[in-house]
């Protein structure tokens, strides 16, 4: 991940805190700042589709983070001091995580289309859609998934051997 060309060519990035079942993103986290990048993550909001990407202030400002009762860590509702990655530049490059993934891009994720709106919002901010990368195991890269008229297509999939 760290090697790859979008990743190094990326300045503003966000990255999902990963449940047990997901590819680990600490190490990424960590590397975003030691290469001077800035790391955004999601907060969800709980009964709707909405999604906002908050800036990270360093690798350890996720101890600072509250449980979700999905048991994510994300800032808190009333945790206003964080920029919103859409209120400012945008996003350079997005790693998504996912339930399951075909190689035509298409992504099968928990249901509640956060990634999707989300992405919906980045394509009318000034600077575009950012470039998204699925972080995923072999064993989740499927013939096919179901998909809707709304799914957002990820732009790469990156997992073992691929």
């Amino acid at each position: 991940v760290t090697g790859h060309p979008k990743y190094q060519g990326s300045k503003r990035i966000a990255i999902f805190l990963s449940m047990p079942d997901e590819i680990q993103t600490e190490e990424i986290i960590k590397d975003i700042f030691k290469q001077g990048k800035e790391c955004f993550i999601p907060r969800y909001k709980p009964h709707s589709n909405h999604m906002d990407m908050l800036k990270l202030s360093s690798a350890e400002d996720i101890s600072s983070l509250t449980l979700t009762s999905w048991n994510i860590l994300q800032p808190s509702d009333d945790d206003s001091a964080r920029e919103e990655a859409l209120a400012g530049g945008g996003l350079d490059l997005i790693f998504m995580p996912g339930l399951g993934f075909d190689k035509k891009g298409n992504r099968l994720g928990r249901g509640k289309g956060y990634y999707d709106t989300y992405l919906e919002r980045c394509m009318k901010h000034p600077s575009g859609k950012p470039y998204t990368i699925a972080l995923a195991f072999r064993e989740q890269i499927c013939e096919s998934v179901p998909v809707a008229e709304n799914d957002v297509q990820v732009d790469e999939i990156l997992y073992e051997d691929c």
